[in-house]
């Protein structure tokens, strides 16, 4: 234990503590005014001259060291130690609302040789003082902990009334109305913004959630940080029923429930939303607006600026001319047309280079046939999963029923219904999960040769698929969106290619493959599952 600081005997002098609870109490009180006052006062008729005056808005229990200015009043004794002093503040529940932390934090200042003294408590080095010091502050413990309960209580009470009682989230503000007191109110321009990444993550159009992050980044949703940094929040966000206009607490025990604040996304939007995150965001989707006629709309991005290339047909004398083009009208050939013969000319020369070597197909055989095991694998473990948790559901529903039905009170009837239907609910989810007989019957052979049969001749396969199939084929041949010039044609170097990604990984790793089988994928250092695309194999 520290031992009590020697001090040298001199004139005492005065620190007083002020704390007030929130930064609310702070900013919009004089709670802080009135307490230095009356510390002030007190100083005054015990002749103490004021060295200091420390102020705290810390709100919450805990290490008293947490408190900045307690921890800055430390540090001052700390480094006046000959200096004689007696620590004023304005009454018990501003020096510690915690037993515990108050008797830690009076021992801290004994060995540091303060005296403690209050307008409203005389502190008494008996045991009679010190008993009533201690029920004092288990007092003012009670009082604490109490008003946390009664704050939880009707925060909670808001919940189940439909409104969100804590801080507004991103993309609102809270505004205080007559009907409804504090209520989320959407904030412009964050709740536009957050729409449209919701819409175009629903669609499609943002593959990927990083690409969701860069679009609201690049219009100030989120300022201080790079785009990667906020996937995490992005996908919380996502999930979040709230943006849809519904009210959900897990943590209180509050079930979803529409709320009275207006959405930023509309509910078709949001499970779309929701379907996407389920699925792991696998595979590509296509564009809706894709057609036979320009089957490159959406995977080429303009070479000179970095915007999307879309495409149209133009009026010509007799006919309807097809072409591309940059719809950045900032870039020196946004809206230029491109002809759609050369733009698709030159990706057949691409495609026409993306044929791999013999033995990139020998491995691709022998990691296809571990990729399928496993997945069929799991398909089936999940599948016998789910039908044990259903039985166990059912069970549980039973049990409920039957208590709902003898139970001698009506709340009682009540806790045990809402349970049953929980579960109901849940066996009814669970359902719609159960993988049919039909989807582990695709044919291994076909999916294997489709496979092969790519990798042999991408040009051959995209002339002989459909167009949606060549927007899965696009992704399963190129990592990334191609560039395009209008002056220059492709740019052929350093093509974002995951065929000749594969055949590297071959290249490097042939040694560890053996014909009776290979080490699983990770090992290897390759995801053989993003380069063999489930989806374009049947494989959900």
């Amino acid at each position: 234990m520290k031992t009590k600081t020697p001090r040298i005997p001199g004139k005492i002098e005065a620190i007083i503590y002020c704390r007030v609870s929130s930064d609310r109490q702070k900013n919009e009180g004089h709670g802080l005014e009135s307490q230095e006052q009356r510390c002030r006062e007190y100083a005054k008729q015990h002749n103490y001259s004021v060295a200091r005056v420390f102020q705290d808005s810390f709100t919450g229990g805990g290490d008293f060291m947490r408190r900045p200015a307690m921890a800055s009043l430390m540090q001052f004794v700390d480094r006046n130690a000959h200096g004689q002093y007696v620590l004023i503040f304005d009454d018990m529940s501003r020096f510690a609302r915690d037993v515990n932390e108050h008797f830690l934090l009076r021992q801290a200042f004994d060995q540091r040789g303060i005296e403690l003294a209050c307008p409203n408590f005389s502190f008494e080095n008996t045991p009679e003082g010190e008993l009533v010091e201690t029920m004092m502050a288990a007092q003012h413990q009670y009082h604490r902990k109490n008003n946390k309960r009664q704050v939880v209580q009707k925060m909670k009470a808001r919940l189940e009334l439909g409104y969100w009682p804590f801080a507004s989230k991103r993309g609102y503000t809270m505004e205080k109305t007559a009907l409804h007191g504090k209520i989320l109110t959407p904030y412009e321009p964050d709740a536009s913004l957050l729409r449209d990444a919701f819409t175009k993550f629903a669609s499609g159009e943002f593959r990927t959630k990083v690409e969701a992050c860069r679009f609201l980044f690049a219009g100030g949703f989120w300022k201080n940080q790079t785009p990667e940094r906020y996937i995490d929040k992005l996908t919380y966000m996502l999930e979040d029923p709230l943006y849809v206009g519904d009210i959900s607490y897990p943590q209180w025990d509050v079930e979803r429930r529409r709320g009275h604040h207006e959405g930023i996304v509309s509910l078709e939007v949001f499970e779309a939303v929701q379907k996407r995150l389920k699925q792991g965001n696998r595979g590509k989707r296509t564009r809706v607006d894709t057609s036979s006629d320009f089957p490159l709309r959406g995977l080429l991005v303009c070479r000179e600026c970095g915007s999307h290339i879309t495409a149209a047909f133009s009026k010509g004398t007799n006919c309807r001319v097809p072409y591309y083009l940059c719809q950045s009208k900032l870039c020196e050939v946004g809206r230029k047309s491109i002809r759609r013969d050369d733009v698709h000319a030159g990706f057949d020369k691409i495609l026409k280079k993306q044929v791999v070597k013999a033995k990139t197909i020998d491995l691709l055989n022998v990691v296809f046939d571990r990729v399928w095991k496993e997945e069929t694998k799991a398909l089936v473990e999940n599948e016998g999963n789910v039908e044990t948790r259903i039985k166990k559901l059912e069970a549980d529903l039973d049990t409920y029923a039957e208590s709902a039905v003898v139970a001698r009170s009506d709340r009682m009837r009540s806790v045990y219904e809402k349970k049953a239907e929980k579960c109901d609910i849940e066996i009814e989810e669970l359902s719609t999960e159960l993988i049919g007989k039909d989807d582990l019957s695709i044919p291994y052979r076909t999916a294997l040769d489709k496979a092969t049969g790519l990798l042999k001749s991408p040009y051959k396969i995209w002339h002989s698929v459909d167009v949606h199939e060549q927007q899965k084929l696009f992704h399963f041949i190129f990592l990334d969106k191609l560039a395009y010039s209008k002056k220059a044609g492709y740019r052929t170097d350093n093509l974002p290619s995951a065929v000749r990604l594969f055949e590297e990984f071959v290249s490097t790793n042939s040694h560890d493959v053996e014909m009776g089988g290979v080490e699983p994928p990770s090992e290897l250092g390759c995801d053989c599952e993003s380069t063999v695309h489930r989806p374009f194999f049947g494989l959900k």
